[in-house]
């Protein structure tokens, strides 16, 4: 049987053991893009959308999915996270709105999966608060930027995809 940290000796899934590791600062930052009509861009950057704020409430959104990223994706462990920070980009060439989120703790166990999981969220609540005036929207590119920290070391896309 295949040495996979997430299956017992037996085969069975499990949560990872990582109290032998060290508690170290771990950052990850994740991004991504929801593409919209032109129409739609301006109607949210007008503050207007007949549900709100859609970039305060995106913002919130992330933040409480970085939070909860346990409760979503089986196995993660539930973390202690020190800062979450979330940008959002309003890029009128695209047109659309670009989202990257910077997670942060200090712990014995990495925090890509909240950045990533809290800009997947932020991008589908942009689309909920919109999806009334435009379902042709598109959720793209949700990729891991760069982390820091912890056994496996730091990691960057541009770096991995230049090599």
């Amino acid at each position: 049987m295949l040495d996979l940290s997430h299956l017992s000796a037996t085969g069975q899934a499990h949560m990872v053991d990582v109290s032998g590791k060290a508690a170290t600062e771990r950052v990850a930052i994740a991004e991504g893009r929801i593409v919209m009509r032109k129409a739609t861009l301006d109607l949210a950057l007008s503050g207007n959308a007949k549900k709100g704020d859609v970039f305060a409430v995106a913002r919130i959104a992330a933040v409480m999915a970085a939070k909860k990223t346990h409760d979503l994706i089986p196995l993660c462990h539930p973390l202690a996270l020190s800062q979450v920070s979330v940008d959002l980009e309003p890029d009128p060439a695209l047109p659309g709105i670009g989202v990257r989120v910077s997670a942060k703790v200090l712990g014995r166990t990495g925090v890509e999966m909240e950045a990533l999981t809290a800009v997947s969220i932020a991008c589908l609540t942009i689309y909920d608060m919109l999806k009334a005036v435009d379902r042709s929207m598109r959720i793209e590119a949700i990729a891991l930027v760069r982390k820091s920290g912890g056994k496996s070391g730091d990691f960057s896309r541009d770096e991995a995809l230049s090599a």
